[in-house]
């Protein structure tokens, strides 16, 4: 594997790591908006207490994203700031503002529900416009003209795979995020809430996999490229939808632990992060050599090797000392009896 195989495959690593934290972070916030009013399944609480420590750690692997794509591939970086500036701007605004009005939220309770509201709603609309990042990289969208690249934004407005994207990501993120939800209703005895995320789950689960059979279908006409890639593992395709199927079942298999309860969210759960993985995976080897499509390749735009050894090493005691740590926060997060089945306190 050569040095800029391994910095892309740690790159990869940070964002199907931040794709998951943030789907716990935004679907939990857009969730807690949806049941605000409906205080007898507790649906609201069991988002806030799932939200409340995992907004913060998910920032963590942002910032290493943003710190691993200019220390990895700087070359890139000028090319990227430049057409990633009005999406870009957008993202950083909303999620500003989300993480503000979360805050107050919980200072000002008297304004509670608006800003709940307003949190929500950014929130759910950041997961589209951050995944609508990789319809532009396909290169379809970048017009090129005395060696810099701008971005052609109504060519992009108009794409059909845009759209897919965006609806993929929209969906992804609330039916992982409702599975997850479930998970922890179940762990925390709330069966009402239970019960309405697992028919959330139920529900979502369906629109995800079509958005992603639509994905596919428009990819083919706007970037045959990277279509044919995809193709080139159609039997990693294949095994990613039989862990789909996996996981559709966890959700409506009887549980074998606790009977009368239908459902194993933990089965899903985790069937469905492997599906993902696997997706993201010929998705992420059918776009290499490129960083954008065709003009940056990660070959062109690697740092020097001196540089990447440096900055690898940097990485690898951080996440050394970093990963032990965030097993024993979520063993924390999922096994803490006190946290898990704290009683409302109004």
């Amino acid at each position: 594997m050569t040095d800029a195989l391994l910095a892309v495959t740690v790159l990869w690593g940070f964002v199907f790591i931040y794709a998951v934290m943030a789907t716990m972070d935004f679907g939990a916030g857009f969730w807690s908006m949806v049941y605000i009013n409906r205080t007898k399944t507790r649906a609201t609480d069991i988002a806030n207490r799932y939200l409340s420590p995992t907004w913060e750690v998910t920032n963590t692997f942002i910032v290493a994203l943003v710190v691993a794509i200019y220390s990895l591939f700087p070359k890139a970086t000028y090319t990227l700031g430049t057409i990633l500036l009005v999406p870009g701007s957008i993202i950083l605004l909303l999620l500003a503002l989300r993480s503000a009005f979360l805050v107050f939220s919980n200072v000002a309770t008297e304004y509670k529900k608006p800003l709940t509201y307003i949190s929500g709603i950014a929130g759910i609309i950041i997961p589209g416009i951050l995944i609508s990042v990789l319809p532009i990289t396909h290169g379809n969208y970048i017009d090129y003209s005395n060696g810099e690249a701008h971005l052609h934004l109504v060519k992009l407005l108009t794409s059909p795979n845009e759209y897919a994207f965006i609806g993929f990501g929209i969906s992804s993120t609330l039916f992982l995020s409702s599975l997850l939800l479930a998970d922890y209703s179940k762990v925390s005895h709330e069966m009402d809430a239970y019960r309405v995320y697992l028919r959330d789950a139920r529900i979502l689960g369906p629109i995800s996999l079509i958005m992603a059979f639509l994905i596919m279908l428009t990819l083919r006409n706007e970037a045959a490229w990277l279509y044919d890639g995809m193709m080139d593992d159609l039997y990693l395709l294949l095994i990613s939808i039989a862990f789909f199927i996996i996981g559709g079942l966890g959700l409506f298999l009887p549980s074998f632990f606790e009977k009368g309860v239908s459902g194993m969210p933990r089965l899903a759960v985790v069937a469905v992060t492997v599906q993902y993985l696997i997706a993201s995976y010929v998705y992420g080897k059918a776009h290499l050599p490129y960083i954008l499509y065709p003009e940056v390749t990660i070959h062109a735009a690697f740092t020097d090797p001196s540089s990447f050894r440096a900055v690898f090493t940097t990485y690898i005691i951080g996440f050394a000392i970093l990963f032990p740590g965030f097993i024993y926060f979520w063993s924390l997060f999922m096994h803490d009896k006190k946290y898990l089945r704290q009683q409302q306190t109004k």
